[in-house]
């Protein structure tokens, strides 16, 4: 096995490699987030916004759902990634924040592509249609919700659909049994929750804060 620190330089050469660059609308976006000060944190990176686009093209996605949009890079990524004629339905509690989104989607030109609910989230996917017509979801919003957010969203998700959830390596703490916070905990129990769910395949990729990639079978 191989590992080495994944510095900035690393990551920026990565990023360089990749076909969906980022362009003025995306460094718009990520200087106005930084802009906000510490809670930029929450904004994903260059990296992982490129992997969001291209998982969103694998799966052919043509309605996909984000829970937790913050400043909106993660459902821009989505967004560019979608099939003609696809969807993408945010839930987000915050209308300051996702202003900055909005704005940058419009900017991008898919803006017609996603709805964005100012809500609880749990209470805009219980209000789903229970189909299972969904392609994509990404689960990146309070740690304590998770569990709930995925009980409603993998009945909703399609025969090789995905479910990705973010933060759940948790920059390492997940397994220091000294880390007793809420958030950790709550984690610890998503991830043993979807660990032992035979409904989806599941893999948990030890990139950028930890993400899980679950294939709905």
């Amino acid at each position: 096995m191989r590992s080495f620190p994944v510095t900035d330089e690393i990551r920026s050469y990565a990023v360089a490699h990749g076909t969906w660059r980022p362009d003025a609308v995306v460094r718009e976006l990520q200087a106005e987030t930084a802009a906000l000060g510490d809670v930029a944190g929450m904004q994903i990176g260059d990296d992982q916004g490129q992997l969001l686009t291209l998982l969103a093209r694998l799966v052919g996605a043509r309605r996909a759902v984000e829970v937790g949009t913050f400043t909106g890079y993660s459902s821009l990524c989505i967004a560019r990634g979608l099939a003609e004629g696809g969807s993408l339905l945010c839930c987000d509690v915050s209308a300051e924040w996702t202003e900055i989104g909005r704005r940058a989607w419009a900017s991008a030109g898919v803006a017609d592509r996603i709805e964005l609910r100012i809500a609880p989230a749990l209470q805009t996917l219980r209000a789903l249609p229970p189909t299972a017509d969904i392609d994509l979801v990404f689960i990146d919003a309070d740690k304590p919700g998770y569990a709930a957010y995925w009980a409603e969203l993998v009945p909703r998700v399609r025969s090789g659909g995905l479910l990705l959830a973010d933060n759940v390596l948790w920059s390492g703490r997940i397994d220091d049994p000294r880390s007793t916070d809420a958030d950790t905990i709550a984690l610890r129990a998503f991830n043993d929750l979807v660990a032992s769910d035979d409904r989806v395949e599941t893999v948990v990729l030890t990139a950028f804060d930890g993400l899980t990639i679950a294939r709905r079978r």
